[in-house]
């Protein structure tokens, strides 16, 4: 298992909205095993693919011994409910910030074969869900602070090494 470099902020791959998969091919299979493997490590709950440099809408996820991949994943469902919870980001490591999140949602997108998938979650997977999207979207969760908490967060990521980091 080889871990790709992850992609910090600063970034432009991680401001991109990602394109479509259009090619179920073995390069896509390679993508996904990557990304399989890079959230397998304790602590991460999930991974976006332009987190290791590559600018498709793919994602992974490891939440509550639920694993599994998006391909072309879309939001299609967030509940009214909604809840502050902590949240962090492998691209903004050590850095870690209440976020305002739907408590479930649901994504639908695609399998290795092309086959429709459903993912639904709430709480923590449904967090997760929301933030992977958005990285596809070229959002960082840094985005969807409020502005007293993002002008902290910014000052301290400028105190670390991975600031602007490529």
């Amino acid at each position: 298992m080889v871990m790709r470099d992850l992609r910090y902020f600063g970034d432009p791959v991680l401001k991109t909205v990602c394109d479509p998969v259009t090619k179920f091919d073995k390069k896509i299979e390679s993508l996904v095993t990557d990304l399989m493997d890079g959230v397998k490590p304790a602590g991460r709950a999930g991974l976006a693919a332009p987190q290791i440099g590559v600018g498709l809408r793919v994602f992974s996820y490891d939440v509550g011994g639920l694993t599994g991949y998006v391909i072309n994943p879309e939001l299609v469902e967030l509940s009214e409910e909604t809840h502050e919870i902590g949240e962090g980001c492998l691209s903004v490591p050590e850095l870690w910030f209440p976020v305002v999140r739907a408590k479930r949602a649901v994504v639908r997108g695609v399998d290795l074969r092309n086959e429709p998938v459903e993912v639904e979650g709430v709480d923590v997977l449904a967090q997760c869900l929301q933030h992977e999207t958005d990285h596809l979207d070229g959002k960082l969760y840094l985005d969807r602070l409020t502005p007293e908490r993002k002008k902290r967060a910014l000052g301290e990521a400028r105190g670390k090494d991975w600031f602007w980091k490529r």
